[in-house]
């Protein structure tokens, strides 16, 4: 079965345009691309294609942009592409069984984290949040659950101390579309035995929140340098000073025995801004005060002096 497949890909936001990109680049045709429908984005509300759409388009796939998956018009139209396989990467919505196993090797879909841990919308943030050591992608076949399917391909990759849940986006979502190529022909060899995932041993990683980001400076340094990581770039950890907002990036955890009350501004100079916590100290090396870009603490401190000995609360 060395013939090249019949693909229909799914997906539509930047994690997914590697793995397009990768099938692009294989052996395999790429019949049709199904994204969601343009938004409105910015300041103007113009509308705006989505990434995976962008790339489609420069390679003059025919792209579909439906408002509802779950009718027989739409089923209708992905038969007429007579697709061996659909692959899904971050499409953005539960697919109905009916379009699942229409191809003949149904339907498989690259997830951001080595399963069964962290099912759900936000598993690279999550795993982040959560102090995880590594992460990774896997190939599994869709069922009709939330990334219950059986697992197909794993594979892991080291989380440093200064990845945040940006950069892994970036590193994971390629290693997505390099392991997707692989699994593809894999199974095409019939060498790619499908493994069931262990409920017992699954976590959940549901959406993120704006709130989520409000620290609370008594919790230790460790947890909140991980939860600042896995809200960055969205929504973004946050702490008011003298009622105006910040925003925290770039955390470092800094040992020493506090005496100062929990969010105290111990310090702030080139090096970043000094934090108590209820374990150890935070330094911050980039913030966004309210109103403003993010940028470095040393820039930040040329325009705005920052109270020393006050409370982030």
């Amino acid at each position: 079965m060395n013939h090249p497949l019949r693909i229909i890909f799914m997906g539509t936001p930047d994690f997914a345009v590697p793995a397009l990109q990768a099938l692009l680049d294989s052996p395999d045709q790429v019949v049709a691309v199904i994204c969601q429908p343009d938004r409105k984005k910015g300041r103007g509300k113009k509308l705006s294609p989505p990434p995976v759409k962008v790339l489609a388009e420069k390679h003059s796939l025919p792209v579909l942009q439906p408002t509802a998956i779950r009718t027989e018009e739409f089923l209708e139209q992905l038969r007429s592409f007579a697709p061996d396989l659909i692959v899904v990467t971050a499409y953005g919505r539960i697919l109905p069984a009916s379009l699942l196993f229409l191809p003949r090797l149904g339907t498989i879909n690259v997830h951001g984290s080595l399963l069964p841990k962290y099912r759900g919308a936000a598993p690279i943030q999550w795993a982040l949040i959560n102090g995880e050591q590594e992460t990774g992608v896997t190939i599994m076949q869709v069922d009709e659950g939330m990334d219950t399917g059986d697992i197909l391909l794993p594979v892991s990759l080291p989380i440093t101390d200064t990845d945040t849940s940006g950069s892994l986006f970036k590193k994971l979502s390629t290693l997505g579309g390099k392991t997707l190529v692989k699994a593809i022909s894999l199974l095409k060899e019939g060498k790619l035995p499908p493994i069931k995932q262990d409920d017992a041993l699954a976590t959940e990683a549901p959406m993120l929140n704006k709130e989520m980001g409000h620290l609370d400076w008594h919790q230790d340094a460790q947890t909140l340098h991980c939860l600042i990581r896995g809200l960055d770039p969205w929504p973004s950890a946050f702490g008011f000073l003298q009622d105006r907002r910040f925003r925290f990036f770039q955390p470092q955890v800094i040992e020493g025995n506090v005496s100062e009350p929990p969010g105290t501004l111990c310090r702030a100079d080139k090096n970043g801004l000094l934090v108590a916590t209820g374990k150890n100290y935070l330094r911050l090396a980039e913030i966004q005060p309210e109103g403003k870009k993010r940028m470095s603490v040393q820039s930040c401190l040329c325009g705005m002096k920052l109270p020393v000995g006050e409370q982030f609360t």
